[in-house]
C-alpha cells in the first residue's frame, strides 16, 4: 500500500492516515469498491498501535469514503464518495481561514498562495489521471 507516514512530524497519525488514503483516492490510486487492509493487518503492517487505524477508518467511514462491513472487511465506498455540498464548503472556508491568515502574515501574496493551490490541484490532476 501507498501509505507513507512521518513519525516525527507533529501532525497525529491518525490523521496522516486519513488524508493518505483520501489522497489515494483523488489520486485514483484507490477506487470505489477496492479493499483496504483489516485494522489489524494495516495497524502491523506500517508499525502503528491499531486503535489509531481504528480512529482513521472511523472518521473515513462517517464521512463516506469508506464501508465497514463484518464479513466483508474495509472497502473504499462502492457507490462513490461524497459530494461537495454547502455543509463542505462551509467547512472548507473554515479549514483555510487559518492558512490564509498564516499566510498572509508571513508576506505570502494573494496570487503566490492562489499559485501554490493550483500547483497541488493539478498535481492531484495529472497523477489521477495517470492512475
Amino acid at each position: 500500500m501507498f501509505i507513507q507516514l512521518d513519525l516525527e512530524s507533529a501532525e497525529p497519525i491518525y490523521i496522516q492516515l486519513q488524508h493518505q488514503i483520501i489522497e489515494g483516492i483523488a489520486k485514483k490510486k484507490l477506487q470505489p469498491g477496492d479493499p483496504l487492509p483489516s485494522v489489524r493487518s494495516l495497524a502491523a503492517d506500517i508499525g502503528i498501535n491499531l486503535h489509531t487505524v481504528n480512529k482513521a477508518y472511523q472518521y473515513l467511514k462517517q464521512e463516506g469514503f469508506i464501508l465497514i462491513h463484518r464479513q466483508k472487511g474495509v472497502v473504499i465506498n462502492p457507490d462513490g464518495f461524497p459530494k461537495a455540498d454547502e455543509a463542505y464548503k462551509k467547512q472548507l472556508k473554515s479549514s483555510l481561514h487559518p492558512l490564509i491568515s498564516n499566510a498572509i502574515s508571513r508576506g505570502l501574496g494573494e496570487d503566490d498562495f492562489l499559485r501554490i493551490c493550483s500547483d497541488i490541484f493539478n498535481k492531484f490532476k495529472v497523477e489521477g489521471e495517470n492512475g
